[in-house]
C-alpha cells in the first residue's frame, strides 16, 4: 500500500499493527517492526504532521539499533536469509534525512544540522550534502557550506543550484567552472554551461552590466531562447541595475511563457506597485494565490499593494506572513522593513534591512532602505558611513554615486559634493531616474528653474515617468507656464492615478485660475479634511486589527 501511495490507509493499518506488536512483542520480528515504524512515519509526514513524523522516525531508528544487534547474532550463526532481508529494509540514512527534513520545515535548523552531521561523510548522498550546504549557509557557516556544495558538484556536476550556491559564497567562477569541465566535454550540446556559470558569477559579484550582456548572449542562442529561468534572471539583473522598464518587460515575457510562474513575481509586483499600477498588482496577487498560497511571493505582492495604498499595518502583516513562509525572502524583509519605517518603528526596520543585506549583499535597495532609516532618525553620520562603504565596495556607478549624493544632500556642508556626484552619475547614465530626481531637487533648492526644466525634458525624451512629469509640472509653475504645467500633471496622473502630489499641484493651479470660486473651494477643502479624519480613524482601527493578527501569528 505504501508503494501505491495509499498513505491514509497505511497510517491506519500500521497504527493497528504497531499496537498489536506492543501488546505482543513476539508477534513481529525486529525487522518487520522497523519497517512498520518507517511506513507509519512516512504516512504522518505526508499528512504534514512534521513534529509527530520526526518522533516516529526517531522511534524507527531506535528499533534499527535493536535490529542491528540481533542481526549480528544471526550472522555469526550463519543466517544468510536475515542478511537479504536487512538489505531490503528502508535505509537508516534515508530515515535520518527525513528527520532533518521535518526539522527544516519546523524551522529547527540546528536540530536538522545535528542529525545530518551525524551521518559519516562517505555515506552522505548528494541530497544530504545539498540540504547541509543550504543549512550551513543559512546559519552563516560559509566554509562548511562551500565544502558541502563542492561535494554535491563532485557527485553531480550538473547540480546548477549548487553552482549558484558556491558563486553566492564568493567562490570564483573559474574554480566552479573547472569542476564541471569533464561533463561539458563528455556530453554534447553543453557548451552553454560555461557561459551560464560566467553570467551568474557576474550577478553575485554585483557586476550587473556584464551579467546582462552575458545572459543576453545566452538568451539569443536558438537552443536557449525563451527559457523562463534565464528571462527571470535577466529581469532581476535589470532591476538591480535600476532599469525598471526592461525589468518589467522581461518579467512580463517570462510570465507569458509560463502563466504559473511564481519565482521572481514578488519583484515584478513590487515594481508594478511602485510605478502606480495598483489594479494590475491586485490582479497579479490574486492569480498567484490561486496557484499557491504556500509561497512567499503572493503575500509580498499583496503587501506591496497595501504599502503603496498607504495601508502600512496591513503591509506589515502580509510581509511578516511571507517571512514565515520563507525566511530567506529578501523582498519580504524589505517590505516589512519599509512598513515598519513608515509606521515610525525605525529600530525594528533597521533589523530587517540588515538581514536583507546579509542575504543579498549586491542588492542596493537593501542598503537604500537602511540609509533611509538612518536619515529618518537623524543618523546622518551612520548614513554617510554606509553610503561611503557602498561606494568603495561596489565602485563608482550611477547607483552608488546617487546613493552617496542623497546622503550629502541632507547636510548643507556637503551640497556641492552632492552636485558633483550627481553630475558624474548622470554622465554615466543620463536616463537614471533617481539621479535625475535628486539633481532636480537640488536645482529647485537653488531656484534654477530653467536648468531644471531642461534636465527633466531631456530625461523624459526617452521615457515616461510619473515623478519626472510631476516635477516638470512643479518647475513650470515656478516660471508661470501654467498651461503646460497642467498638461504635465495630467500625464503624471494618467501614469499613476494615486499620485497625491500631482493631484495637489493640479488643484492648487485650478484655485489660482478661479479666484472667484475660492470661498466655495475652501468649503470643499474643509469637507475633504473631515473625510480624511474619518479615514484616519478607520486606519487606526485597521492597524489595531492587523496588529492583533500579527501578534496571533507570532510575527512581532
Amino acid at each position: 500500500m505504501a508503494a501505491a501511495g495509499l498513505h491514509s490507509n497505511v497510517r491506519i493499518l500500521s497504527s493497528l499493527l504497531l499496537t498489536m506488536s506492543n501488546n505482543n512483542p513476539e508477534l513481529f520480528s525486529p525487522a518487520q517492526k522497523y519497517q512498520m515504524l518507517v511506513y507509519h512515519a512516512d504516512a504522518i509526514f505526508h499528512d504534514k504532521e512534521y513534529r509527530n513524523a520526526a518522533c516516529k522516525y526517531s522511534m524507527a531508528l531506535q528499533q534499527k539499533k535493536v535490529l542491528s544487534k540481533t542481526s549480528k547474532v544471526r550472522t555469526s550463526t550463519g543466517g544468510a536469509a536475515s542478511n537479504i532481508q536487512a538489505q531490503s529494509l528502508p535505509s537508516e540514512i534515508e530515515v535520518k534525512y527525513k528527520i532533518a527534513e521535518c526539522y527544516t520545515i519546523l524551522k529547527l535548523d540546528k536540530d536538522a544540522i545535528a542529525v545530518l552531521d551525524g551521518i559519516p561523510s562517505r555515506q552522505r548522498t548528494p541530497k544530504i550534502n545539498m540540504m547541509l550546504a543550504n543549512l550551513y549557509r543559512k546559519a552563516g557557516q560559509e566554509r562548511s557550506a562551500v565544502t558541502s556544495y563542492k561535494e554535491v558538484l563532485r557527485q553531480c556536476p550538473l547540480a546548477l543550484d549548487a553552482i549558484i550556491g558556491l558563486l553566492s559564497l564568493s567562490v570564483k567562477g573559474a574554480e566552479v567552472a573547472s569542476m564541471t569541465m569533464d561533463v561539458i566535454q563528455s556530453i554534447p550540446n553543453l557548451d552553454w554551461l560555461s557561459v551560464w556559470i560566467k553570467a551568474y558569477a557576474f550577478i553575485h559579484a554585483g557586476d550587473n552590466q556584464r551579467a546582462i550582456n552575458t545572459i543576453c548572449s545566452l538568451e539569443k542562442k536558438s537552443l536557449l531562447r525563451d527559457n523562463v529561468d534565464l528571462l527571470v534572471s535577466l529581469a532581476d539583473v535589470y532591476f538591480r541595475a535600476g532599469d525598471t522598464k526592461n525589468a518589467i518587460l522581461k518579467f512580463e515575457q517570462a510570465q507569458m511563457l509560463d502563466p504559473y510562474l511564481i519565482k521572481g513575481m514578488d519583484v515584478y509586483g513590487y515594481l508594478m506597485a511602485r510605478e502606480g499600477h495598483l489594479e494590475d498588482v491586485e490582479v497579479l496577487g490574486g492569480r498567484l494565490f490561486n496557484i499557491s498560497d504556500q509561497h512567499a511571493e503572493p503575500w509580498v505582492i499583496s503587501g506591496c499593494h497595501s504599502f503603496y495604498s498607504k495601508r502600512y499595518s496591513r503591509a506589515l502583516y502580509l510581509g511578516a506572513k511571507a517571512i514565515q513562509l520563507n525566511s530567506n525572502s529578501v523582498q519580504a524583509l524589505l517590505l516589512k522593513g519599509a512598513a515598519l519605517r513608515n509606521m515610525g518603528r525605525v529600530q525594528e526596520a533597521i533589523i530587517h534591512f540588515r538581514e536583507a543585506m546579509r542575504l543579498a549583499p549586491c542588492r542596493l535597495d537593501c542598503y537604500e532602505g537602511l540609509i533611509d532609516c538612518y536619515l529618518a532618525s537623524n543618523g546622518i553620520r551612520e548614513a554617510m558611513g554606509m553610503a561611503n562603504n557602498i561606494y568603495k565596495t561596489l565602485g563608482a556607478n550611477a547607483q552608488t554615486l546617487t546613493i552617496l549624493a542623497t546622503v550629502c544632500l541632507e547636510d548643507p556642508v556637503t551640497q556641492e559634493k552632492a552636485k558633483t556626484l550627481l553630475d558624474k552619475a548622470l554622465a554615466q547614465r543620463p536616463d537614471y531616474t533617481k539621479a535625475v530626481v535628486k539633481k532636480a531637487e537640488l536645482l529647485s533648492r537653488e531656484q534654477k528653474y530653467e536648468e531644471g526644466i531642461a534636465l527633466l525634458r531631456n530625461a523624459l525624451a526617452n521615457q515616461s515617468d510619473c515623478v519626472l512629469h510631476r516635477m516638470l509640472g512643479d518647475f513650470l509653475v515656478a516660471v508661470n507656464d501654467y498651461q503646460e504645467a497642467m498638461d504635465q500633471y495630467s500625464i503624471a496622473l494618467s501614469l499613476d492615478p494615486n499620485d497625491q502630489k500631482s493631484l495637489e499641484g493640479m488643484q492648487k493651479m485650478e484655485k489660482e485660475e478661479s479666484p472667484t470660486d475660492a470661498t466655495v473651494e475652501l468649503d470643499g477643502d474643509d469637507m475633504e479634511g473631515s473625510g480624511e479624519d474619518g479615514d484616519l480613524e478607520g486606519s487606526d482601527s485597521e492597524a489595531a486589527q492587523w496588529a492583533d493578527q500579527e501578534q496571533w501569528f507570532g510575527m512581532q
